[in-house]
């Protein structure tokens, strides 16, 4: 019996003697309950040689074509020949049970010790089925519906063999010139943790038992979307108040929930690579956190270093990378070529290896692959979980608590149910790929239910369609950049001719799905290309329209806030796009989604943020002069507010109340409001608690989100809405280096959004 059937099915009991014989220690079996996971752990490092140690630190992009002719020549040949000496420990990109179980073979059935593989692959907002993208669930502040959410990728990824996700994203981002803000959850920092608590949890579960939970991984750690100029992968230099109470808890959050990999950032943080920085990644993570699942580099941050002109070549590059604390090398190879005579050299400490080599290797038996390999490699379950049809209503029901209504005057909306004509209007209303949006490399192309075929639904008006404009010229390819239509007018004629004879006009514009993401910054936060002058051009001839935006970050819209009656925030809704958004329109459900992030004026303001510092001249501190903190051509108020979001009911807040005005170390105050529904019909709120510290060490922001509560009110009901503020409410990092609650004065603000609230003073002392 070969060394490779002994991990993989747990046959350890009945070859103990011959493993001593051939090794100085003896493996523990894994299947045995009465050993833990951690001896586990050792006994399979103990037989390891350096090498097969470094090879678990490896990870492949799917370098070839697995079930077809195994490659002879070539980096792929090359691949293959690591993975059969098991130099490779975990693969991204390779899905569906059938390759997924044939790469699992190879590194199971022939390789010395056979240690199991780790699949990995970015599902970040759905597999086959796709939900909104991450900021739009992130205005649904529902987290129990994003935790289903997840969850429900994790049940269909897991099923085509896949066991890790490169997800959440929990960087905050605070300049929608960043193309991945359609990735995370938006601007703030508490809710960014709770958005990163409730994803974690969906994802991975309560354990692993289940072959339809996957690992999480929280990224990109740390500073990614304080990128300079909003241009992705740019430098990063911030302070140490940003980065510990800005940028890290919601990474802290995501270790206290469990998470068990992180993926380390492109940017360098204050002249230090990411994937180079023991601070973030020894001193913070693996020690402050006393995180213990393990770090995965992004795409060749590794080799990156040289780029950067922080490490002088690949060997430099590994040295540093791993004394840092970078666990896994995904596609730099840098580990593999170099660690074993970085470590001979005595460069790279024995003990780094061994202590990532274990964090991986501890992630493999609590996944289970240990006891079966295959674990997720069932091809039955594969056919009759992707694609559910319970999935469908999962991600309608998503996609519709996602929506925000940004403007309904004269209650344009929702629609009348007949009698109407109806002009639909815009490229996007009848695209069945953009709803998809960005990163879903598991889906279909063409497969989004369209507005057009979400309003179809509704016979008792007379829908009439017309594209208007091309939003894109050429294909939108996944991955590659998407032209925008900056002549193309030839489509305006018509959709003018429908505007003039219909009721009401609903257009729908914005961003193609794929011209957010990864590498797609923007200079303009406008509606890109022609689609600006058609809106005004149709808005000539119909006043009642409402305007549908399809986008994946914040975009500045002036002029259609000035003009137009009714305002959608609809973003890249995924698979059901289309029905969610004629359901909102119609009425069938009522919008409750609030802004994860500002909606600014002018992409001059950009970052723009709530939680600003006042400065020493204040906004409005000096109105009839210049010599203030402001624009002389623009306002310094945001177009939408973070926070912000209409419904078709109407909320009244009152009889804001404290129970005590000051608490001391170890109390508390309970904070109350009332809110009613003086709208007809049935409605969501999210009430919202910020705080405002009004003297600190260090300045502090003028308020802070520091919890919210979604309540649901009938018409004319009052519910009393109420929250506790402890010493944890009111800690932030201090001029003294480290988290603490500084007595004081502080004001609450509780209200729909972060601008309209209203506010009561309290005290603390210690």
């Amino acid at each position: 019996m070969k060394k490779k059937q002994l991990l993989c099915y747990g046959f350890f009991i009945t070859v103990l003697f011959f493993l001593s014989c051939k090794s100085s220690k003896t493996i523990i079996p894994t299947g045995t309950k009465i050993h833990s996971v951690e001896s586990s752990v050792d006994s399979v490092l103990s037989l390891m040689t350096l090498e097969e140690k470094i090879g678990q630190l490896n990870q492949y992009n799917g370098f070839y074509d697995v079930t077809g002719p195994t490659p002879k020549e070539g980096q792929a040949a090359l691949k293959y020949e690591h993975l059969k000496k098991g130099l490779v420990g975990a693969m991204l990109n390779v899905k569906g049970v059938k390759d997924v179980k044939a790469f699992q073979k190879i590194a199971v059935e022939q390789t010395r010790l056979g240690i199991p593989l780790i699949f990995g692959f970015d599902v970040i907002h759905g597999y086959k089925t796709i939900s909104p993208i991450p900021l739009a669930e992130a205005a649904s502040w529902d987290m129990e519906a994003i935790k289903r959410s997840a969850a429900m990728a994790a049940e269909e990824a897991s099923a085509v063999g896949i066991n890790w996700t490169f997800a959440p994203m929990v960087d905050i981002a605070r300049d929608a010139r960043w193309g991945r803000v359609m990735e995370g959850a938006g601007e703030d920092p508490y809710l960014g943790s709770r958005v990163a608590k409730a994803r974690i949890q969906g994802f991975q579960g309560d354990n692993f038992k289940s072959n339809t939970t996957i690992l999480a991984c929280a990224k990109h750690f740390a500073g990614y979307a304080f990128a300079e100029s909003g241009r992705d992968y740019n430098t990063v230099d911030i302070s140490e108040s940003t980065l510990q109470n800005i940028i890290l808890p919601p990474f802290k959050a995501a270790v206290a929930a469990g998470v068990k990999t992180f993926m380390n950032s492109f940017n360098e943080l204050n002249g230090i690579p990411a994937t180079g920085n023991a601070y973030l990644q020894r001193k913070i993570l693996k020690g402050d956190w006393g995180f213990n699942g393990f770090v995965v580099s992004d795409w060749g941050s590794m080799k990156e270093m040289i780029s950067h002109g922080y490490a002088k070549d690949e060997k430099n590059a590994a040295e540093i990378s791993m004394n840092a604390g970078s666990d896994m090398d995904m596609e730099s190879y840098v580990y593999l070529e170099h660690l074993s005579a970085l470590v001979r050299e005595g460069k790279v400490k024995q003990e780094f290896i061994d202590d990532a080599v274990k964090r991986v290797l501890r992630i493999k038996f609590e996944l289970g692959l240990f006891d079966d390999p295959y674990k997720y490699c069932n091809e039955a379950h594969e056919a009759a979980t992707v694609g559910k049809a319970a999935f469908q209503q999962e991600v309608l029901e998503m996609a519709k608590k996602s929506i925000v209504l940004l403007k309904n005057n004269k209650e344009l909306l929702p629609l009348k149910r007949s009698g109407q004509k109806i002009a639909l209007i815009g490229a996007l209303a009848n695209d069945k790929t953009s709803p998809l949006g960005s990163w879903r490399i598991g889906a279909d192309d063409n497969t989004a239910v369209t507005v057009f075929e979400g309003l179809q639904k509704y016979t008792a008006n007379q829908l009439t369609y017309a594209k208007g404009a091309d939003v894109t010229v050429g294909k939108a390819q996944f991955m590659w950049e998407t032209k925008i239509n900056t002549t193309d007018k030839s489509g305006f004629a018509e959709a003018i001719a429908i505007a003039r004879q219909a009721d009401v006009v609903v257009m729908v514009l914005g961003e193609h799905g794929l011209q957010t993401g990864e590498g797609r910054s923007r200079t303009e936060l406008g509606i890109p290309g022609v689609q600006q002058e058609l809106l005004e051009a149709v808005f000539a001839v119909n006043h009642n329209l409402v305007l549908v935006l399809n986008n994946g970050r914040p975009l500045a819209i002036p002029w259609a806030a000035e003009n137009l009656p009714a305002i959608v925030e609809a973003w890249h809704l995924g698979t059901q796009s289309g029905n969610a958004i004629a359901q909102v329109l119609y009425g069938d459900y009522n919008p409750s989604g609030k802004l994860p992030m500002t909606f600014p004026r002018s992409v001059g303001q950009v970052p723009i943020y709530y939680n600003y510092k006042n400065t020493g001249r204040p906004v409005m501190n000096e109105p009839e002069s210049v010599f203030w903190s402001h624009y002389i051509d623009q306002k310094n108020s945001p177009l939408y507010p973070f926070g912000f979001g209409l419904s078709y009911a109407a909320f009244e807040y009152s009889g804001l109340t404290l129970n005590t005005n000051s608490f001391s170390k170890n109390g508390n105050i309970q904070v109350s409001i009332n809110i009613k529904n003086t709208g007809k019909v049935t409605g969501k709120e999210v009430v919202q608690m910020y705080i405002r510290d009004l003297v600190g060490s260090n300045t502090r922001p003028v308020r802070e989100l520091k919890d919210f509560i979604l309540v649901e009110l009938m018409p004319n009901e009052t519910k009393n809405v109420s929250f506790i503020i402890n010493e944890k409410t009111i800690e932030f990092y201090s001029a003294n280096g480290k988290w603490e609650a500084e007595p004081g004065d502080f004001e609450v603000f509780v209200g729909t959004n972060s601008v309209q609230t209203t506010t009561a003073n309290f005290s603390y002392s210690n």
